[in-house]
Formats: C-alpha cells, structure tokens, sequence
C-alpha cells in the first residue's frame, strides 16, 4: 500500500508540474553558439548549460550527456554524416544571476558549406521539489555558406522538433514552423513552452550578462506556452530579435527512470534576425 502511495504522489507532482509549466519545468537546455548563419566556415564555440533563460535564472547541475553528435549535409541531395561529439565535452562552471551550476564547453571546426544538426541527449536531472526527472533532447541547426541541407530532417530521436521553417534564416516578426515527433511519430495537441533567451551569455567569463534585452509585463510572459495541431504542427511568431527555444513538453516515450516519473521532452532553439 505504501507502494501504491508514493508512485501515486509522484505522479500527481509530475501532472502538475505540467499542468503549471511555470512553477516547476520552465527549465532549458541550451545549445548556445553566438551566430547561427555562418558565411564561411571556422571554428564554433559553444555552450551546454541548463538554465532558465529569460530570467538567467537558477542553472541546474548537468549530468554526463548520454549522447553529443552532429550530422552534416551538404544540399538536399548529400549524403548525411553523423559525428559523435561526446569526448570533445569540457567541463565548466557556469554562472547565472542567482547560483552556479555545472555545464559544458565545445569548439568544433565546420570546414565545409551546408546545414550542420547539432544534438544533445542530457542525462536526466531530478527537479528535487517535484521528485521526478526530466530529459530534455535538445536540437540546434547551424548553417556555413548560405546552402542549406538536411534541417528539415528528423534526427531519430525519441523526442523531436522538426523544423517546417528554415531555422536559420528567419527575420524578427518570422514565424517558426515545427513538428513535434516521439519516435518519428506525430504528437496531436502536444504542449510547447517558449522562452525567449533575454541575456546574453557572456562565453569568456562563462556567465549570463547581468542587463537584460527585455522586461517581461508579467509572469506569464516570461513562459509562454502554445499547443500543437492534430498533425503536431504549430507556430509562433518571434517578436524580438535573438535566440528563442521551443520544447515539447512529455513527449517523449520514457516516462520513467530510476523508479521516478519522467519528463522526456524535445527542445529545438533558433534565432531571428534583425531586417536592416
């Protein structure tokens, strides 16, 4: 009975947990990189920090991600070629507005015109005041050349957002375009949280800039949330220029780990650009 009991009460934070997304899973993984469009090919810095990031807020503790790879394609008719990335992962302490937590850094040469899908499987993380986890499978698409490739192709993932709309070459006022799949497949009326990344991260000094880009007029600004179609589709216009993050919330198929309820979500960021 007691059994029964605790299964019972971590189900019931788990529901509400996502029933009110702003108290407990309006947590992001971030793949930050300053540019998203890159005119001729380099070396890219990047970030793995999970975070709050309008509010540059608490960053929670990261695991060792259980998987870090990219896939290259050069035009729609290359042959896409997958990269493990995991041991190029460096430990790093990053800094937030309110705490410090444990991230990652990562610099990888794109030598070659075409779209370059960067994902993150994290290790789950227990959000302590719910006592359930939650994984959140993280997508960013890099462009070297102006050719595009393969960022209209589902990765594989157990969950995902698809992009329907380039997702690096949107002005600000764009819509973002996305399908949500779990295991390839659509997800009627799934859940997306919006966040806007409302602090730029500082790369030298491992920490969130202390101004903010924007003032939210209220605490639902700060999270919002849109639903999926039928077919999983949804959209939502970008406002503000900068990097924004969509993540379909329990998607996922694992709803369980280590005894514990699970969040399995899929997050994709993109950026808008300003029209000058």
């Amino acid at each position: 009975m007691q059994h029964k009991k605790t299964v019972a009460g971590v189900l019931a934070a788990l529901t509400l947990a996502l029933a009110l997304p702003g108290l407990a899973l309006a947590h992001f993984q971030m793949i930050y990189t300053p540019e998203i469009a890159l005119d001729k090919g380099g070396e890219v810095d990047m970030r793995l920090v999970f975070t709050h990031p309008f509010e540059a807020g608490h960053s929670m503790d990261m695991g060792a991600p259980e998987q870090f790879f990219m896939v290259y394609q050069k035009g729609s008719e290359g042959e896409p070629q997958k990269t493990d990335l995991k041991a190029g992962l460096n430990p790093i302490t990053w800094k937030s507005l309110s705490n410090t937590g444990k991230a990652y850094t990562f610099k990888q040469k794109l030598r070659s015109p075409g779209d370059y899908v960067f994902a993150l499987i994290p290790a789950p993380y227990l959000e302590p005041e719910e006592g359930a986890y939650m994984q959140q499978i993280t997508k960013l698409v890099l462009n070297v050349g102006g050719i595009p490739g393969n960022w209209d192709k589902p990765l594989g993932l157990p969950a995902e957002i698809v992009p329907l709309a380039k997702p690096y070459g949107l002005y600000t006022g764009n819509v973002f375009v996305g399908q949500v799949l779990s295991e390839g497949k659509p997800v009627p009326n799934a859940e997306i949280e919006v966040e806007y990344l409302n602090h730029a991260p500082n790369m030298a000094a491992n920490s969130f800039d202390k101004k903010a880009a924007a003032t939210a007029p209220h605490d639902c600004f700060i999270t919002q949330a849109i639903k999926a179609d039928a077919n999983g589709v949804f959209v939502y216009a970008m406002p503000k220029a900068g990097w924004w993050g969509f993540a379909a919330m329990g998607v996922g198929p694992v709803k369980e780990f280590e005894g514990k309820a699970m969040s399995q979500d899929g997050l994709i960021w993109v950026k808008a650009v300003d029209m000058k």
